[in-house]
């Protein structure tokens, strides 16, 4: 992962308080304390590696072995570092609560069936080494908010896609084998089944809304090709039509 700036929160802040007045969008606990007690466990469970000499690097994702599929749970709450740990965390923790408060009625879907799937995929096409760190996590969480507000053309999720690739869009270059010792393989598989489901929920949570015209009895006096039609009385007649007669007389 990149370094990702911390004024990230910022943003956040700024986008919950404009947006108070949307009626689909409405504070929730979700919102704040799943992302914190998930950033709490990473930071304690490095916190007992560091404390008590463990090394849990092995039960990260092992590609293409049996046991190696335990790390699809459990390798997002493993870190190799101080830095790896922190640049996992801010991220992590501001995208998921982008996704609780935007996403709230498919976020634990998003977050649960989506890290296990990108999970399984790093898990087959990944090479043979083990892949730890919550990156696949946050390429998930980028990927479904960034092409899910592009999909749903709702202007206030495509704001926040907007924000979420000035912030992140860097990020987009690790998917690829630049770096020595980073799982790429685990940000692909996130950054595809962050679309996959972006593109599967489209229809769930806020869209766009479709404005229609409601009609006046004016518009009822004409038909679609409008043309005038005569207004019908109760008794099915309809109303005589008035002529006019017009005299023209000189001014003595």
């Amino acid at each position: 992962m990149t370094d990702v700036p911390i004024f990230s929160f910022g943003f956040i802040f700024v986008i919950l308080n404009t947006m108070k007045t949307d009626s689909q969008l409405k504070y929730s606990n979700k919102v704040f304390f799943i992302p914190f007690l998930f950033v709490f466990f990473i930071w304690f469970i490095y916190w007992i590696e560091i404390n008590f000499g463990f090394n849990f690097n092995k039960f990260g994702i092992l590609p293409r072995k049996i046991i190696g599929l335990r790390g699809v749970l459990s390798s997002p709450f493993i870190h190799s570092d101080t830095s790896h740990l922190f640049n996992n965390s801010v991220p992590l923790f501001v995208l998921s609560a982008c996704l609780f408060y935007f996403y709230k009625e498919v976020a634990l879907k998003v977050l649960v069936y989506g890290g296990v799937l990108a999970g399984i995929f790093t898990w087959a096409i990944a090479r043979e080494s083990y892949h730890i760190g919550a990156s696949g996590i946050v390429y998930l969480l980028f990927s479904f908010i960034f092409f899910s507000g592009i999909i749903k053309k709702h202007y206030r999720l495509v704001a926040v896609s907007l924000i979420t690739i000035f912030l992140y869009g860097s990020m987009v270059w690790y998917v690829f084998p630049i770096k020595e010792g980073m799982s790429w393989e685990g940000h692909l598989s996130g950054l595809i089944f962050g679309f996959i489901f972006s593109v599967f929920y489209r229809k769930k949570g806020i869209v766009k809304n479709k404005f229609e015209f409601s009609k006046t009895d004016f518009d009822e006096m004409f038909d679609e090709n409008g043309n005038y039609i005569p207004p019908i009385l109760e008794d099915n007649s309809e109303i005589e039509e008035l002529n006019y007669k017009y005299f023209y007389k000189e001014n003595e």
